[in-house]
């Protein structure tokens, strides 16, 4: 048994067409196949425009970092 993921495109026809590269030649196979959408990456709606500005009466501060230790130089 060989396991393939492969990411593809559905064209307007509503048609899937899979080529898959097999190392096998003049031999029955039972298929399965699991259709899944892909979940979309993107911003929620109005995202940018809830939280631009959303720091400004509160705004991240760098403290200061100290000294550094002196250590022996590199050989």
């Amino acid at each position: 048994m060989q396991t393939m993921k492969i990411d593809t495109h559905v064209g307007a026809d509503g048609i899937l067409t899979l080529a898959l590269p097999l190392d096998m030649t003049d031999t029955d196979l039972e298929v399965l196949v699991v259709v899944q959408p892909k979940a979309k990456r993107s911003w929620p709606p109005g995202y940018f425009a809830q939280t631009a500005g959303s720091l400004a009466d509160d705004p991240i501060a760098r403290p200061s970092q100290g000294t550094y230790e002196e250590r022996d130089a590199l050989q």
